[in-house]
């Protein structure tokens, strides 16, 4: 009997660990305050959490921008580390727009983000098919990731 209560609590304490936390603006550490405010000057700041990801903090600030989604991705020194940002299906590469297209057989591209990490950009969808929604992500030649 203890042996499942005691898996529960592992892999409930695992999920914890990986889970967003919501957090103020106000309660950031000072040099990510500064780079989300920076960088928010012209979005609309919808919120900002805390995430712990193998042992290292991130804070992502999730923003609107043109009526986009933006979310920004920040270490706990401040440093920005990724961006997701919602585009056009129309906007991204060939090769990729190709491949999710593909992915989606007679279903449809729904929403797409373009997830710039450092000086490499990927593009992730979400793919409707036969009211099922599941996700996909390629690099900008196509490449399934």
């Amino acid at each position: 009997m203890k042996l499942p209560t005691t898996v529960g609590l592992i892999m409930g304490a695992a999920a914890l660990s990986a889970a967003e936390t919501k957090v103020q603006l106000k309660d950031l550490p000072a040099a990510v305050r500064t780079t989300v405010v920076a960088l928010t000057k012209s979005a609309e700041l919808r919120g900002v959490s805390r995430e712990i990801e193998k042992g290292k903090t991130y804070y992502e600030a999730e923003t609107m921008v043109n009526g986009r989604s933006r979310d920004l991705l920040i270490d706990a020194a401040g440093h920005l580390v990724e961006v997701e940002q919602e585009v056009e299906l129309s906007s991204i590469p060939e090769a990729a727009r190709t491949a999710l297209q593909k992915r989606a057989g007679t279903g449809k591209v729904s929403k797409v983000e373009s997830v710039t990490k450092g000086s490499t950009v990927t593009y992730e969808a979400v793919i409707e098919v036969n009211g099922k929604k599941s996700e996909a992500a390629v690099s900008a030649d196509g490449t399934r990731l």
